[in-house]
């Protein structure tokens, strides 16, 4: 006798189910990850301006302002950058969580860290996930 291989119709089912869970993720996560990138992105143009530290800190958040609404950068506002003078030199940096329904009363919460220099930012005391 011949022993019969393949899935069955329940393992057919369970692999897709774990597909859909791993295509909602995907689908929930790229937008932040996109947005974050661009957040990234503003902070070091800015931070490669020969200007920004002759600029005050008006001038910073009214020049990310402009570069948010061309990038659609909408979970970070002018009003959230951290903006220091360390050693002559000016770093805009933020801090944001971005927070998405994954189903049901499951969501996804999203530490972001950015700054001019490139370099991490110090974290605030979330243990949740970064990113």
């Amino acid at each position: 006798m011949h022993k019969q291989r393949g899935l069955s119709i329940i393992g057919i089912f369970f692999w897709i189910i774990v597909l859909v869970f791993f295509a909602i993720l995907g689908f929930r996560l790229v937008p932040a990850y996109v947005e974050y990138f661009s957040v990234e992105k503003v902070l070091q143009e800015m931070g490669r301006d020969p200007n920004l530290n002759s600029m005050s800190n008006g001038e910073i958040r009214e020049k990310f302002s402009k570069f948010a609404n061309v990038d659609y950068i909408t979970s970070v506002k002018p009003g959230d950058l951290d903006i220091t003078h360390d050693n002559g030199q000016t770093v805009v940096s933020a801090q944001y969580e971005y927070r998405t329904k994954l189903f049901a009363n499951i969501s996804l919460l999203i530490d972001f860290s950015a700054a001019s220099n490139g370099r991490p930012v110090a974290a605030s005391g979330s243990a949740d996930s970064g990113g």
